[in-house]
């Protein structure tokens, strides 16, 4: 059973590997990637020793414990990897605030202190009392959940500078099961200085020792190569009796983990309706910029948020070489500093590499002279945006991409906001069926 894999990411690699577990054929898969390098989203580019992951920092954790374990493996087995306690705080003016910021309040200046634990009691007894469901929208949900105070100095300005849209537009289901919800007592306590934790489930995470994150996906690309096409693009999907031909090759299945947005640009016969819900998924690109440091050492941090608008473009700074000092050469560090755009208008100029810089540097986070130089990378698809139309228009475009035997998988192939651990958990799932498949065949 010839197959075809659109997309050399985490999410076609791993199915490839896991049907190689299940007896499939090296020689009947087939994996067409565009780009020079297969990783997709996990790439990672080494600039005179400095190391950094194009599209964001990158970290492995999995409340899966088997597709974590089978990751490493992929990678090189335990020892390939570091093991991290994740550090992660929020810079708000000159201090550093606990992450999640309900768990941070002590950390905070008198007066948003109060702004913020009033708000969030008063939010909490109004949800308690009226018995209210989260409000559909996610400026409204905000509000709801945390109240004014946590909403005007952290999630407000925060996710304006990651969504890049108001947030009366998006939804607010995208929280679900990514937003833990700290009991009023831990926020309470976090208010007058007794520590309490969020987000537990992250509390270790595992980064390669060397090659950036992509050292994940280049142990799935070892017993593969022979199998990728790297510099080749999909051109035509056409239907062909029960299976399809890619650019005029024919194949029993296709699977794809392109974009969904790009598909009615080269498959053939998606109708108007369908082609239309695709190209309007809405998505965020990001730019992302290595900052290598003349600096012998960080704090032991793992990355920082910055919401405040005088602390410029930048949403995270990720301290890229605590992940690995395999990412950077003995005596120096670097930052990664990351900044989204809406996806589909033009990639913002020069100009911003400076507004980043000199909003990092306002928010007392490095100096100009310990800048050695930097590098930029531009990542089309990046951050799947929950507007209003999201599941409408997904529906629409995965029932036909599965009715018409085109398996959609991975982040944008499916148009579900995973991490890599997801994206291999799909990608297991769906070499489970495609093995029951060549079975019965």
């Amino acid at each position: 059973m010839k197959l075809a894999i659109l997309g050399a990411g985490v999410s076609g690699l791993a199915l490839a590997r896991q049907l190689m577990l299940r007896g499939y054929s090296l020689s009947d898969l087939h994996l067409f990637e565009a780009h020079s390098v297969a990783g997709g989203l996990c790439r990672s580019k080494t600039i005179d020793g400095f190391t950094y992951d194009i599209s964001g920092g990158h970290i492995l954790y999995s409340k899966d414990g088997e597709v974590m374990d089978w990751m490493k493996q992929e990678a090189g087995g335990e020892e390939a990897f570091c093991k991290r306690d994740r550090n992660t705080k929020i810079r708000f003016e000159d201090r550093w605030v606990q992450y999640p910021f309900e768990n941070g309040l002590g950390d905070l200046p008198d007066g948003p202190k109060f702004d913020c634990l009033q708000g969030y009691v008063q939010a909490w007894h109004l949800r308690e009392k009226e018995h209210s469901e989260a409000p559909p929208d996610f400026a409204a949900w905000v509000r709801w959940r945390f109240g004014d105070g946590i909403a005007n100095h952290f999630m407000d300005p925060y996710n304006e500078k990651v969504w890049k849209r108001p947030l009366e537009r998006i939804s607010s289901g995208w929280v679900a099961g990514r937003v833990p919800d700290a009991p009023v007592e831990d926020v309470l306590r976090a208010a007058i200085g007794i520590r309490t934790e969020g987000y537990k489930h992250q509390a270790i995470f595992y980064y390669p020792r060397k090659g950036g994150f992509q050292a994940l996906t280049d142990g799935m690309v070892d017993p593969l190569k022979s199998q990728i096409r790297l510099n080749t693009r999909v051109e035509s999907v056409t239907r062909h009796g029960d299976g399809w031909r890619v650019n005029g090759e024919d194949f029993d299945h296709v699977v794809n983990t392109i974009a969904l947005n790009e598909l009615p640009k080269f498959v053939e016969g998606i109708p108007e309706h369908v082609a239309e819900a695709m190209r309007g998924l809405a998505f965020n690109s990001i730019v992302t910029y290595l900052v290598a440091l003349d600096r012998p050492e960080h704090p032991n941090l793992s990355w920082v948020y910055l919401p405040q608008r005088k602390q410029g473009p930048v949403n995270r700074l990720t301290y890229m070489s605590n992940y690995s000092s395999g990412n950077a050469p003995e005596g120096k560090t670097s930052f990664l500093l990351e900044v989204t755009f809406e996806g589909g208008t033009p990639t913002p100029g020069k100009e911003l590499e400076e507004e980043a810089l000199e909003g990092v540097v306002r928010a007392g986070l490095m100096e100009r002279n310990e800048i050695l130089f930097t590098d930029r990378s531009v990542c089309k698809y990046a951050y799947i945006v929950y507007d209003h139309e999201l599941v409408k228009r997904r529906e629409i475009a995965n029932s036909w991409c599965e009715n018409n035997a085109l398996l959609p998988l991975g982040r944008f192939g499916h148009y579900d906001y995973f991490n890599s651990d997801q994206c291999v958990i799909a990608a297991r799932d769906t070499a489970e069926k495609l093995a029951r498949r060549a079975t019965a065949g």
